[in-house]
């Protein structure tokens, strides 16, 4: 899955999905929760979860699950 949002600086790839980590403080809605609980999840399942940006040009999020 890809946006076309405000992106953030790869250094901050994993930071992103703690419970309420938010990036860009109260700029942009929301409460940090939803990432944290989609890779959580994944995980739950015994996938991984992963995300790749650019600050100002949008997101891209991976998953995986095992096959079986």
């Amino acid at each position: 899955m890809s946006d076309n949002g405000i992106g953030f600086d790869q250094i901050y790839a994993e930071t992103i999905f703690g419970l309420f980590k938010r990036l860009h403080g109260n700029q942009h809605e929301g409460n940090g929760l939803g990432l944290a609980i989609c890779q959580r999840i994944v995980e739950r399942y015994g996938g991984r979860m992963w995300a790749e940006s650019e600050a100002r040009r949008g997101s891209k999020f991976f998953f995986t699950f095992p096959l079986s």
